[in-house]
């Protein structure tokens, strides 16, 4: 079996190639990738190469695929595995495997490790370890972009479920944001951001009183409040407040009035910005939890942190990355039931578009950029579909779909941009 990939090969060195993928095993499944959803991850991973901790050192030699934010469905299924899957299952997959006995070690993960097995492929071969440890998670939700951002999806779940509270005197840690408490999420309304509001808003079974979204920047904080309204949060009991704290004078005392004056319960941070950090130190309340998201490219990065706050308020700081299997089998599940994470896709792309924008990905504005491994198309933000139906009859088909879901993404504009694989080329 042939497959076209994109495969790294040293610092900034991607290249998309075509090779032989070796027959699979009896313990390994052959399967056609559709989508995969560009990660900051995997720009610092291209940036870095063998100094990334999940990038084998004879990366030169053995180039490995990249990408692991990805969906598909199974085409063959080795005899270990035929009891639990079988030809034509769609899948997602939980990358941050750390297999300690894998080829690469402890750190191995699909898109940072492996040969044959990646985001950015037609097809990959899913060696036995991803089986071994149950990450090759079955979807059976509708698309195939839910499923991958399925990925993303189960960091947020997994800090949400990282965070924890104290009962004072007993130091037992009572794991789980404060059910009912006051939640402020920084810098929030990047693609993470908007995972971590639409999860919040729609989580079942555990939900803030009161959940403050705060940016620097207008144009996104409305775009967020177009997709996850005030109206929608309310009606499942939250009290939703975008707030932008650029010209703020003072935005710890404001931030704070918005919880009555006392802190907050739970304070997200989501970019790895000095100054957001202590903000976020300043505004928690007593035995409030900051968690730190947002994962920093400086490994010397730090902040002030109030200790004597530690000591006598018991707030704390926990940092998360990436979710477990169970975050993402939580994700998928309620993607199955209709959690749509639409609202974080701005752009869409074929395999041709991975190098430049893995490359350029922190300077690419918008949300995450979608990518469909058996199409040729440039990366193309979704709002300027309607400007390219202008002289094309496909792109226009694209616009109207967009346009009649208030311009997002959806399973039936994908349906239609996989129908016509050849039409999106420029």
């Amino acid at each position: 079996m042939k497959t076209k990939a994109v495969r790294l090969y040293g610092k900034k060195d991607l290249r998309l190639e075509e090779f032989d993928l070796p027959a699979i095993q009896e313990n390994e499944i052959l399967a056609k990738v559709v989508s995969d959803s560009l990660c900051m991850s995997s720009y610092k991973a291209a940036s870095q190469g063998t100094d990334h901790k999940r990038i084998p050192d004879d990366v030169a030699e053995n180039p490995i695929i990249i990408g692991h934010e990805f969906a598909g469905e199974l085409i063959q299924v080795g005899a270990k595995w035929a009891h639990k899957f079988k030809a034509g299952d769609k899948f997602s997959i939980q990358p941050a495997i750390n297999y300690e006995k894998g080829p690469v070690g402890i750190l191995s993960a699909p898109g940072y490790s492996y040969q044959f097995i990646g985001g950015d492929a037609t097809y990959v071969v899913i060696p036995n370890e991803v089986m071994e440890q149950d990450c090759l998670l079955p979807y059976t939700g509708e698309g195939f972009y839910p499923a991958s951002l399925a990925e993303p999806l189960s960091c947020v779940i997994g800090a949400m479920h990282a965070n924890y509270h104290l009962t004072p005197g007993s130091y037992v840690h009572k794991m789980e944001i404060v059910d009912g408490g006051k939640m402020a999420i920084l810098a929030g309304v990047g693609p993470m951001g908007l995972a971590a509001i639409n999860y919040v808003i729609n989580r079942p079974d555990r939900r803030p009183s009161l959940c403050v979204v705060t940016d620097v920047d207008q144009a996104r904080l409305d775009r967020a409040a177009s997709l996850y309204t005030v109206e929608a949060a309310q009606k499942n009991g939250i009290e939703l407040k975008y707030v932008n704290t650029r010209n703020m004078a003072d935005p710890v005392a404001e931030l704070k009035a918005l919880a009555g004056g006392d802190g907050y319960n739970d304070v997200f941070v989501f970019a790895p910005v000095k100054p957001v950090v202590e903000q976020a130190d300043a505004l928690l309340g007593f035995d409030g939890c900051l968690n730190f998201f947002a994962g920093p490219s400086d490994p010397s990065f730090s902040a002030n942190f109030n200790f004597y706050n530690v000591h006598y308020a018991y707030t704390h700081v926990v940092g998360t990355s990436g979710g477990n299997n169970d975050d993402m089998v939580e994700a998928l599940d309620l993607m199955s039931k209709g959690l749509d994470p639409a609202g974080l896709i701005t752009h869409i792309g074929g395999l041709n578009a991975v190098i430049d924008a893995t490359c350029h990905l922190p300077e690419i504005p918008g949300g995450k950029k979608m990518i469909y491994t058996h199409i040729e198309m440039p990366l193309t933000p979704i709002d300027e579909f309607a400007a390219l139906g202008a002289t094309s009859q496909d792109y226009k088909a694209l616009a109207d779909i967009c346009a009649k879901n208030n311009g997002l993404w959806s399973v039936e504009a994908e349906t239609l941009l996989l129908s016509r694989p050849d039409a999106w080329k420029r």
